[in-house]
């Protein structure tokens, strides 16, 4: 795959240029050592080389080939966005989104892995940006090669990739603030390998939300996640006596029509790695979450 840039500064490094086009030094070697090519105005070039205000630097990435490990699955996938970089798919609940311990296969990656078969690409690995619960629903982000993992990552880190998320929670709603912030340590539950708890010895983890409409009984909350701590969400609004509705992990209530914790991600934020648009995709709220609000 190749990238070009046309240098706009003075004289500098070769590898100084790259850092700021977000070229990490593990993809410099990469490139060095795994087939991949440097060329400024079309000549071959290492990493020390000086390049000048107007220079053309490409860089060709080796392609990436594909885990031998993870299976594909032929189970379909709903793409709500695609280029050469990046995907985005629609994930449903009951499917985990990465192979593990209890989920093997049958994930969402292991999904991918067959549509890229069938596509054909050349880069088969799986890169999975922003995971999702095994039962939560919603806008899931794939980047297509390493280089825009690599980007997106810096994305999440910076916040400005930002994830916007619907739930519906039962309990102390009337205690719920029209807007606020959520700012509780989360660590393990040692009484559990999965679930998580609100503890002074956890990490940070800073959750904000917003009331959208409220019954007697159900709220449903608009939320921007801010970190991405295992759970948050759940675990967050567990903490402040409001679970989601079906999250029977956290206490949530079951008898008003959902079985899985009432969780969706309605839409990412961000700019697009390469291009430099701004893109918001959206994702309206499955059927089973519809239901309860139209009821």
């Amino acid at each position: 795959m190749k990238f070009s840039w046309q240098v706009e500064t003075p004289k500098m490094k070769l590898k100084s240029f790259l850092k700021e086009k977000g070229v990490s030094k593990k993809l410099l070697a990469k490139i060095k050592f795994q087939g991949g090519t440097l060329l400024v105005n079309g000549n071959v070039q290492n990493a020390l080389y000086e390049v000048s205000l107007g220079d053309e630097v490409v860089i060709i990435i080796p392609d990436e080939g594909e885990h031998e490990t993870l299976l594909p699955d032929n189970q379909p996938i709903d793409i709500v966005f695609e280029d050469e970089h990046l995907l985005v798919i629609n994930k449903p609940s009951g499917v985990a989104s990465i192979p593990a311990q209890y989920h093997p296969k049958e994930t969402m990656a292991n999904r991918v892995k067959h549509y890229y078969n069938e596509q054909d690409y050349v880069n088969r690995v799986v890169h999975v940006v922003t995971r999702l619960d095994r039962d939560t629903t919603g806008l899931m982000l794939f980047a297509k090669h390493g280089f825009a993992h690599a980007m997106l990552d810096k994305q999440l880190r910076s916040g400005t990739l930002k994830k916007y998320y619907t739930a519906l929670v039962a309990g102390q709603i009337d205690n719920l603030s029209e807007q606020a912030t959520i700012d509780l340590p989360i660590g393990r539950d040692m009484s559990s390998i999965i679930k998580r708890q609100v503890t002074s010895e956890g990490q940070s983890a800073v959750t904000d939300y917003w009331l959208e409409n409220k019954t007697k009984e159900v709220a449903q909350v608009g939320i921007q996640l801010h970190t991405g701590r295992t759970h948050q969400i759940r675990v967050h609004f567990s903490a402040i006596d409001c679970p989601l509705l079906g999250d029977s992990m956290y206490d949530g209530r079951m008898d008003l029509g959902v079985t899985r914790q009432a969780l969706h991600c309605t839409k990412l934020e961000m700019e697009h790695p390469f291009t430099k648009e701004q893109l918001i995709l959206n994702q309206p709220l499955p059927k089973d979450m519809k239901t309860i609000i139209t009821r």
